[in-house]
């Protein structure tokens, strides 16, 4: 899947990803209740892999998920991206390293650490620099490509996904697609750009 790599911060036939249109934020500000959904498919899992990390057991990775959504609902309309540093992501692991240090406190007040030693050198490890941050990122963003993938599926006709899905993702040339479709080698180039796009779309800088 080489070419999904392009759609995060790289370009396309049809443009530019800096300027998408970041629908997903907008829809999430309007607190429109299918955005919520969409976040939760494809960043939920990510929150809780940043949890497991930190050394939290599932049950309790699982309660501070719950918190970190509650969080970006209160908060999500304070988010700006003022600037090529300021991704949602970036924003959601700042969260979730608050919500996990406030659990951290919490079982020191009463127990002794989750996962004892071990857990705090973990809670250290994921001290929220940007280093942190890519590389917690990169471990889950082939997940993240592909649970967008299977949210935007539904809206493109089975020709034109066989087209993208073959160039990009079995890394055929657009030439045997395009043979084997019975379609123009345009109609292949057309079919990938569009589901590039939308990919972005629904990715954006996110």
């Amino acid at each position: 899947m080489k070419d999904l790599g392009n759609v995060h911060g790289g370009k396309t036939s049809d443009g530019d990803s800096s300027s998408t249109s970041r629908s997903l934020i907008r829809m999430l500000k309007l607190k429109q209740a299918h955005a919520w959904h969409r976040l939760a498919v494809l960043y939920g899992p990510v929150v809780l892999h940043w949890c497991r990390r930190a050394g939290l057991q599932q049950a309790d990775a699982d309660d501070v998920v719950q918190e970190v959504f509650r969080t970006v609902a209160q908060k999500v309309s304070d988010f700006r991206h003022e600037s090529p540093g300021d991704t949602f992501r970036g924003w959601l692991w700042t969260i979730t390293r608050n919500k996990l240090g406030d659990f951290i406190r919490r079982q020191r007040a009463t127990t002794q650490p989750v996962g004892g030693t071990d857990g705090q050198l973990q809670m250290a490890s994921l001290s929220g620099d940007e280093a942190t941050l890519e590389t917690v990122g990169q471990d889950d963003f082939g997940e993240l490509y592909r649970r967008a993938l299977e949210l935007i599926r539904i809206e493109f006709k089975p020709a034109t996904w066989d087209s993208f899905w073959r160039v990009v993702v079995d890394e055929r040339s657009p030439t045997d697609v395009a043979s084997e479709l019975g379609v123009s080698v345009n109609a292949v180039y057309v079919a990938k750009s569009r589901v590039l796009s939308r990919l972005r779309e629904e990715l954006g800088d996110l």
